[in-house]
């Protein structure tokens, strides 16, 4: 008899199943009675086969599977919700495996031909990859390295806010690591092209991945060592130093950019 997992959602249903699918839609996942964890019988009213299924790992004892739905209409009583929406409505276990489902969907959709040659691609047995049978070109999933860090002067923090956030919040800085660079350049790079200040005493605070698309962001921690603000402009639209009494509206708990601010207020209270 194959191992069962008992999964409970707040909020929702309780599955007691040997597999669970995921379905990524276009505005983020499926959800049935506020689950995003489905099962064949789901995949039948969405018009869905299972067989198309790509397997995403282990969920409390069952396997994980994810599917993906092209069309934005759902049949009641499904629903589609954003991965951001999604963590405040599931444990971490859940949404781990809802971030993998949602990358895993995207990079099988975006390499459905090879790079090179233009034939369609194949799963590879045993791998998370796709192989072209014609060249022979493996491609993996694509993971985007981006290096994120709070910079301290004494007993104050930058944090900094960009035009593009939804809300005038302000976070850590952070950036694309580019070609040839370590982490603590990058940063150090980043840093220097947005607000103009030299940084040193990088040390690694941890990372987290990113599922907006296909990034892993790298954390660190950093300390001021000469210059003045100068904002860019583009990237960024304010930067102040901040004491962690007199904080503004900074990100959600959910970041490592919130992780950071709050390991940092910790340590100056």
């Amino acid at each position: 008899m194959p191992c069962r997992a008992r999964e409970a959602v707040a909020g929702s249903r309780t599955m007691d199943i040997a597999r669970v699918f995921l379905v990524t839609h276009p505005k983020g996942l499926v959800l049935r009675d506020a689950s995003p964890l489905l099962d064949e019988g789901d995949l039948l009213a969405l018009g869905l086969d299972a067989a198309s299924a790509r397997r995403v790992g282990e969920l409390g004892g069952a396997t994980s599977w994810v599917c993906s739905l092209a069309r934005d209409a759902l049949p009641p009583p499904y629903s589609a919700i954003g991965l951001r929406a999604l963590h405040a409505m599931v444990g971490a276990e859940v949404f781990g495996c809802a971030m993998r489902a949602v990358q895993l969907a995207g990079f099988v959709d975006t390499h459905r031909f090879c790079g090179r040659c233009a034939t369609p691609t194949v799963p590879v047995e045993g791998e998370r990859a796709l192989r072209c049978p014609a060249c022979e070109l493996t491609s993996y999933p694509r993971i985007s390295p981006v290096v994120i860090g709070l910079v301290r002067r004494g007993d104050r923090a930058l944090l900094a806010r960009s035009p593009r956030f939804p809300m005038p919040f302000y976070s850590t800085l952070a950036g694309f690591v580019e070609i040839g660079e370590t982490l603590e350049e990058a940063l150090a790079r980043e840093v220097r092209e947005e607000v103009g200040i030299e940084i040193g005493a990088i040390r690694y605070f941890g990372s987290q991945p990113w599922p907006y698309p296909h990034q892993l962001m790298i954390g660190f921690m950093a300390e001021w060592t000469s210059g003045e603000v100068r904002v860019d402009g583009v990237e960024i639209a304010d930067a102040q130093w901040f004491r962690a009494d007199e904080l503004p509206m900074v990100p959600a708990p959910m970041s490592i950019a919130r992780q950071l601010i709050d390991a940092w207020a910790r340590e100056a209270r």
